[in-house]
C-alpha cells in the first residue's frame, strides 16, 4: 500500500516540531518537507550531519517518514524573468537584485540533492521557472525562435544543477504548473525532447493544475509512465458561470467569483479513481502526498479529512484477474 503523505508548505508558519506532532496524531505516514520555514534549511541539511540527525530525529520521535522534500520557491528563481514578486522567495540581501537572486537560487538547488540524500530521500519535488511563460498567448506574436531560446535557456540554467542531482543519486520532480517552462502536456514533452530524456529530470505528477486547463490528468501519468517519480494528491473545482473565466480575473485565490479554485481533497473535480488506477498499471509504489489548498475551509479539519480520502481511494491493483479461473478451465479442455 502506497504511504500517504502531507507536503508542510501549507504549514510553513508552523514549526518542524509542531507540524510532525500535528499530522502524526491524524496519523500520516509522512511529510514531504517544505525547504522554507524552519522545516528545511538546505545548506544546513548538506553540510551539518547534526542538522539532518535532528530532522530525522523528530520524525521518529512521532513515527514519521520523509520520502521527498520540495524545493518549489527557489527552484521558480532559477529559470523566471526577475520581477519582483520573486523577492518573496529569497533572503533579504539578494531582494530587488536579479543577477545576484538568480545565482542565490542556482547555488540553493545545487545544495538541495546533497540534502535530500542526507535526509536519506530519492526525490526532490520542485518547480522550474520558465523565461517565456509571459508569452504563452502570442499576441504580440510570439516566434518559434522566442520559444526554442526560452527552453535553451533553461536547459544551460539546469543542466549543472542536474550534474548535482546525478552526483548524489536524488531525482528532480517537476511540478507542471502554469508559469513554469512545462505546463501541459506538450510542453513537457517538448521539455523532456530538450533534456534528451535525461533520466534525472521526472515529473511530480498533480492533476489540480491539469484539469482547471480542460486536461484529463490520468493520461498524463499513461503519456509519461517512466516519469512518476512524485505524486501529488490536489484537488480543483472548476466553476465556470459564464461571468467568471479560466483565467481568474485577477481575483484572489478562494473568491467565489472565480472561474476555478483549488479545493480540498474530495471537493474538487478530479477523478481519483481513474487516476489511482493508472499509477496502478505503471507500478507506482511511491507515496502520495496530499497538498492541502482550499481559502474556504479550515486546514485542520481539510487535513484530517483528506487523509481519510485518500486512504479510501488508495486501493491495490489485482493480483489477479476476475475471469481467471473461467480461462483455466477452458484452457483444460
Amino acid at each position: 500500500m502506497r504511504p500517504v503523505t502531507i507536503f508542510t508548505g501549507q504549514w510553513a508558519d508552523l514549526s518542524f516540531k509542531d507540524v510532525c506532532k500535528k499530522m502524526s496524531k491524524l496519523k500520516y505516514d509522512g511529510l514531504e518537507i517544505a525547504c522554507w520555514g524552519d522545516h528545511m534549511e538546505v545548506n544546513k541539511a548538506a553540510q551539518d550531519p547534526d542538522y539532518t540527525a535532528n530532522k530525522k530525529s523528530i520524525l521518529a520521535k512521532y513515527d514519521l517518514k520523509c520520502w521527498a522534500i520540495g524545493a518549489h520557491l527557489a527552484g521558480q528563481c532559477v529559470g523566471d524573468c526577475y520581477d519582483e514578486r520573486l523577492d518573496v522567495f529569497a533572503p533579504d540581501k539578494v531582494k530587488g537584485k536579479p543577477d545576484e537572486l538568480r545565482e542565490w537560487a542556482i547555488e540553493e538547488m545545487k545544495s538541495t540533492p546533497q540534502a535530500a540524500k542526507n535526509m536519506g530521500c530519492k526525490v526532490v519535488t520542485c518547480f522550474m521557472g520558465s523565461p517565456i511563460w509571459k508569452y504563452w498567448y502570442s499576441f504580440p506574436p510570439t516566434s518559434d525562435e522566442i520559444i526554442e531560446k526560452g527552453y535553451a535557456k533553461i536547459k544551460k540554467l539546469w543542466s549543472p544543477i542536474f550534474d548535482e542531482f546525478d552526483r548524489c543519486g536524488v531525482r528532480f520532480a517537476l511540478e507542471v504548473h502554469p508559469t513554469e517552462i512545462a505546463f501541459d502536456l506538450y510542453t513537457t514533452k517538448k521539455l523532456f525532447d530538450v533534456f534528451e530524456h535525461r533520466p534525472t529530470l521526472g515529473l511530480n505528477f498533480d492533476p489540480s493544475h491539469l484539469v482547471w486547463q480542460g486536461l484529463e490528468p490520468q493520461l498524463f501519468i499513461r503519456e509519461f509512465p517512466s516519469r512518476i517519480y512524485h505524486v501529488h494528491m490536489k484537488d480543483v473545482a472548476v466553476t465556470l458561470d459564464g461571468k467568471s473565466g479560466i483565467l481568474g480575473s485577477f481575483l484572489p485565490f478562494g473568491d467565489l467569483k472565480r472561474g476555478w479554485n483549488f479545493r480540498s481533497l474530495g471537493h474538487g473535480d478530479v477523478n481519483f479513481e481513474e487516476i489511482i488506477r493508472e499509477l496502478n498499471n505503471i507500478d507506482y509504489t511511491g507515496p502520495l502526498s496530499v497538498e492541502w489548498e482550499d481559502n474556504g475551509m479550515d486546514r485542520d479539519f481539510g487535513a484530517r479529512e483528506s487523509l481519510e480520502f485518500v486512504r479510501s481511494i488508495n486501493f491495490c491493483p489485482s493480483d489477479m484477474g476476475f475471469d481467471s479461473e473461467l480461462k483455466s478451465k477452458s484452457n483444460d479442455k
